[in-house]
């Protein structure tokens, strides 16, 4: 895997990684959105790079980005949202991925972008980030594959209202018995949210 650091364009101060496969020339990429950057949430998060080499492995980019200064939540959107700009220019189909607060912030850009993602994906999600940063009302309208990921013995996010309005509107939901950080499970979580971004957006 190759690694590329670059910055977001945008009002934000926004650096990302590039993650890229050896000897091949992607037409596709997903977007990475870390957890709560308060919470020392950031591009190299354990989950987020398990998922990542789970995609360059199978030929497709992904892009891991930390936020920009904290504003609570809306510029975290609006660097998501940036995010996705700059995929839409180079490649031809775009995915979105988010763990814990990173799911809201995904859900709300992939809503509300001009060019929606072609999948996305939310690992531990988040019900909102306020009162106008709803994830469960993003669900419907997101375009393309949809993909919620949850921990059976998740207590600190409450996850069950985004579950069941996937569930409602027939996204694929799925389940893995462990907590929130889904600790000694990366290999797992790798498999289960790449193997569906995979699918979505691989031209195979």
């Amino acid at each position: 895997m190759n690694s590329e650091d670059l910055p977001i364009p945008g009002a934000r101060d926004v650096r990302a990684t590039l993650d890229a496969p050896e000897d091949a020339d992607p037409d596709a990429v997903v977007v990475a959105c870390p957890p709560h950057p308060q919470h020392r949430g950031h591009r190299g998060d354990a989950r987020l790079t398990a998922v990542s080499e789970y995609l360059t492995d199978r030929g497709i980019e992904c892009l891991r980005f930390d936020y920009g200064d904290w504003d609570e939540g809306y510029g975290e959107r609006e660097d998501a949202r940036n995010a996705l700009r700059w995929a839409d220019e180079r490649y031809d189909r775009v995915g979105i991925f988010g763990f814990s607060f990173g799911t809201a912030v995904a859900a709300l850009a992939a809503a509300t972008v001009e060019s929606r993602p072609d999948a996305v994906s939310l690992l531990a999600p988040t019900p909102r980030l306020a009162d106008d940063l709803d994830t469960v009302a993003a669900l419907d309208d997101l375009a393309g594959p949809v993909q919620v990921v949850y921990g059976t013995r998740d207590d600190t996010v409450d996850w069950k209202p985004v579950v069941e309005r996937a569930r409602e509107l027939e996204y694929e939901v799925v389940e893995i018995r462990g907590d929130h950080f889904f600790v000694g499970q990366h290999a797992k979580v790798a498999d289960a949210v790449g193997g569906f971004l995979v699918g979505a957006i691989s031209d195979e």
